[in-house]
């Protein structure tokens, strides 16, 4: 077992495990200053423009952490595996390198080749948000590399700093947009495009030894779970922002103007995500700690208990949107926020569902089930694209796609999960922590 999941499971049988104060305040101050972001762009765009910024916005969280997140967990659990055993980890951070680089190579062909489709689509005719999306790609890139070298070394302090350091920069840099009155998204996408950049160089400021000399590093060094780890990723990223995607496709010209209240009405909608990852901190490990010291039983209460407490979290957001979200709404984005009770509440209720699938799927992961875990992202997808189909209200329609495909998922891995368990399947202590942490950053990144 890698050094880093040791540390981490002795560290959960203590109050405050390593590292977990860093990366939840960097996590913190990331989630608040999104928050800060979208209010501010809102307030300065109009709403045809506020959804073309938003439309930058979603396919960047849909593809950096679907496809940059996975590497990042292997490089970081690969590089403690290297330093348990005292070989340096530079040739694996090099592998990873030309991993990271022939994805990034890839992701923009093919964002050039379908720039105009996304143009016309998603960014309100912009172009400069095309740039923005291929800057954001090489950016992303970039930092989810850098974020693997740090948690590989234990450097947990860096780490909080670039996640937080990144949302304060394009908080900023959003601020002094709004002060001189801009009202162009080009160079809002531009500041969000850019923000990771600025990250990595203030984190890895005066940082050294993190690439050291040690033999050559195979490719299998790298996982040979890193496909489904990396399709998961990608499909759970995709049924987040899913509601959006299909509002922004199918909206008619007439509808365009309303788009933007309804993507500030799902942030408002996401709250809940910001109270589980409080939950996460103080539950989780437990049962990284339950798993590596065999008390199975005790993982299983564990894991029905969250549960239990995933479902409350989305019970209150479900009757905070009926009775306090549309208030929430314009006191945080004005008098041009409209989005009513019902539709609040239908995100809320699909944000929580899809916070229940995620929870599962890591204990799926956990007993092994990479590819079953895949098969029930992409099932609950196909729920969304087909309850979708049958409306014909716009956001009624996409909020109740959203709401059944995460429910879709949540029973799929359910019943994959029970069968696992009477099957006797042993969670794997390593490979939870492992994906316990990718979610955890996951949802930081979600918005």
């Amino acid at each position: 077992m890698s050094q880093r999941a040791q540390r981490f499971l002795e560290a959960a049988r203590r109050p405050v495990p390593e590292g977990t104060f860093a990366v939840g305040a960097g996590l913190l101050v990331a989630g608040l200053t999104a928050y800060g972001f979208q209010i501010l762009a809102f307030r300065a765009l109009s709403k045809e423009s506020y959804a073309a910024l938003n439309g930058l916005w979603v396919i960047v969280f849909v593809a950096a952490p679907g496809f940059f997140l996975p590497l990042e967990q292997e490089v970081g659990r690969a590089l403690a595996h290297r330093r348990a055993q005292g070989l340096g980890g530079g040739p694996l951070v090099k592998r990873a390198a030309v991993v990271g680089g022939a994805v990034t190579l890839a992701l923009v062909v093919a964002a050039l080749l379908g720039g105009q489709a996304l143009v016309d689509n998603l960014f309100n005719h912009e172009g400069l948000l095309l740039a923005g999306f291929v800057v954001a790609l090489v950016a992303y890139s970039g930092e989810h590399l850098a974020r693997g070298t740090l948690s590989g070394n234990g450097r947990f302090g860096p780490y909080g700093l670039m996640l937080g350091s990144e949302g304060v920069i394009r908080l900023a840099a959003c601020a002094v947009l709004f002060a001189v009155g801009l009202t162009s998204p080009g160079p809002y996408g531009l500041v969000l495009a850019g923000a990771p950049i600025a990250a990595i160089a203030v984190s890895m400021f005066r940082q050294r030894g993190l690439v050291t000399p040690g033999p050559d590093a195979p490719w299998s060094e790298l996982s040979s779970a890193l496909g489904y780890l990396l399709a998961g990723s990608v499909f759970a990223q995709t049924l987040g922002y899913a509601a959006f995607l299909g509002a922004s496709v199918l909206a008619t010209s007439d509808e365009r103007d309303a788009l933007g209240g309804f993507i500030a009405g799902l942030f408002i909608a996401r709250i809940p995500i910001l109270l589980f990852q409080a939950v996460q901190a103080a539950l989780l490990p437990k049962l990284a700690g339950l798993a590596g010291s065999g008390r199975y039983d005790d993982f299983r209460a564990g894991l029905r208990k969250l549960v239990v407490i995933v479902v409350g979290i989305g019970v209150i957001g479900v009757l905070g949107g009926l009775t306090l979200g549309p208030w929430a709404g314009e006191l945080l984005f004005g008098s041009k926020f409209t989005l009513g009770n019902r539709d609040l509440a239908l995100l809320a209720a699909g944000s929580g569902a899809f916070i229940l699938a995620l929870t599962i799927a890591q204990a799926l992961i956990a007993l092994g089930g990479h590819a079953q875990a895949v098969l029930a992202w992409l099932a609950g997808i196909v729920g969304f694209l087909v309850v979708t189909a049958l409306g014909s209200d716009l956001f009624l329609r996409v909020e109740m796609g959203f709401l059944a495909g995460s429910l879709a998922s949540v029973g799929m891995m359910t019943v994959l999960l029970a069968a696992r368990l009477r099957a006797g399947a042993v969670p794997s202590p390593e490979i939870l922590v492992e994906a316990l942490e990718a979610e955890r950053l996951g949802l930081g990144e979600l918005g």
